[in-house]
């Protein structure tokens, strides 16, 4: 079991974006023999980077896929140790932390989602040449890095209700809200405001990816070697995706392409970007299980204590049961404002929405049966189910997806401006490697 492997992806589940770490533990266990970089006010080390060097071989191998040149892998490690330096930087000085308890819980859940124990964690860890402690910091940079792009990036985009609602309308929107696609791209920068020579350059690197695509060459391997995107050294590999998360024209590309299919380079803010389409998969129709049901709520007060109110439910539950009308007893007693004027009535509700103990007694029972009284953390109720049904909740989910991939690709395309702005206004300084 590749734990190092496994530290990245699961967490990256749980974050808005998954990166390689920079290994700072692994260094502090080696000599630290000389600076590899200078950035701003933080340094890379020699060893620091001989690891990653060392590690991404090492899982680009295990994936099957044929090295790049030992120039370009060492610029592209380079260049990722540096955009991390200066995130990590960004955090510390904006107060940005993560928490023991923060880290212990992220570090709990990665080991439950790969189906081990603490103990058989910790000893995956020392099986693949890893500490508790080197797999912590890994955890804790990864979540630094993923806070510093929520607040500099993440929480400035807004997706209104109209943007919604257009995208759903239009037949983008109807189409591609059934489709996910797994896909891996090649970026190959260009920068704002290029000149003549530097778009002549992007464009004869793009010309000769397409001719070794041609030519049968592995789409993995070239990201790592020519693409700029910050999954490079993953083989571009982006994980599943909308088509609507995508900038044009990308997301009308991909409703008519054969899985293992490449995209024509195509102009973007970050650049000329190509995708490859591994996997995709369908939407089903959502349906989602509802009842309709009403209660009668008392609640301890300063005049009526918890035990006297138990007996106040239990007389209204007899009273129910000997054909009183349950409305106009909800009306008269009910101690829920949402629902007292209505007799009591919650209409129809998800049961998933509901505290624990309404949830349950609300399962037990049949449909015109009255549950006996019981407490929650609201107080004593006496409920009665009327009605189940199950209702195809597809358009709210097709709502709040059209609103996750329209911020997912402002998303995109902001961070990678921004991580390119922030390495620009970087100073650095790259010693002989």
């Amino acid at each position: 079991m590749n734990v190092k492997k496994m530290l990245i992806k699961p967490l990256s589940a749980l974050l808005l974006a998954s990166s390689l770490l920079a290994s700072h533990a692994y260094a502090a266990e080696q000599k630290l023999d000389r600076v590899a970089a200078i950035v701003d006010s933080d340094v890379v080390m020699y060893s620091q980077y001989q690891t990653r060097l060392k590690d991404v071989q090492q899982t680009i191998s295990k994936r099957g896929v044929e090295l790049p040149t030992e120039d370009v892998l060492r610029q592209q490690v380079m260049e990722r140790l540096i955009i991390d330096a200066i995130q990590l930087q960004i955090a510390e000085r904006s107060g940005i932390r993560v928490s023991d308890e923060e880290l212990s819980t992220s570090m709990a859940t990665i080991a439950e989602r790969n189906g081990l124990t603490q103990r058989e964690f910790e000893q995956a860890l020392v099986n693949d040449g890893l500490t508790l402690q080197d797999a912590q910091e890994q955890i804790r940079q990864e979540m630094l890095i993923s806070r510093v792009r929520q607040y500099r990036v993440a929480e400035r985009i807004q997706v209104s209700d109209q943007e919604v609602q257009n995208f759903l309308d239009s037949d983008l929107g109807k189409i591609q809200l059934a489709e996910e696609f797994q896909l891996a791209n090649i970026l190959i920068p260009v920068p704002d405001g290029a000149t003549r020579d530097e778009l002549d350059k992007a464009q004869k690197t793009v010309a000769t990816v397409v001719e070794q695509l041609k030519q049968g060459g592995d789409f993995a391997k070239l990201a790592i070697t020519y693409s700029a995107s910050e999954n490079a050294l993953e083989g571009g590999e982006m994980g599943w995706r909308k088509a609507a998360q995508l900038p044009p024209p990308f997301d009308r590309m991909l409703a008519t392409m054969a899985v293992g299919q490449v995209t024509e380079p195509s102009r973007t803010a970050g650049g000329i970007i190509m995708l490859k389409l591994l996997d995709k998969r369908g939407g089903d129709v959502v349906y989602r299980d509802e009842v309709h049901v009403r209660h009668i709520l008392l609640k301890p007060s300063e005049i009526r204590s918890p035990e006297a109110t138990q007996q106040l439910a239990a007389r209204l539950y007899e009273r129910l049961r000997n054909g009183e009308d349950f409305a106009a007893l909800a009306k008269k007693f009910s101690e829920d404002p949402g629902s007292a004027l209505n007799g009591g009535d919650l209409k129809w509700v998800d049961p998933n929405s509901l505290v624990p103990e309404f949830r349950e007694e609300m399962a037990r029972i049949s449909i015109g049966e009255l549950s006996k009284p019981f407490a929650s953390q609201f107080g004593w109720h006496v409920l009665q189910v009327l009605d189940r049904r199950s209702t195809d909740s597809s358009e709210q989910m097709r709502e709040q997806q059209a609103m996750n991939l329209l911020r997912n690709r402002k998303y995109d395309e902001e961070l990678q401006t921004w991580l390119r702005q922030i390495r620009d206004e970087a100073y650095v300084e790259i010693k002989d490697l």
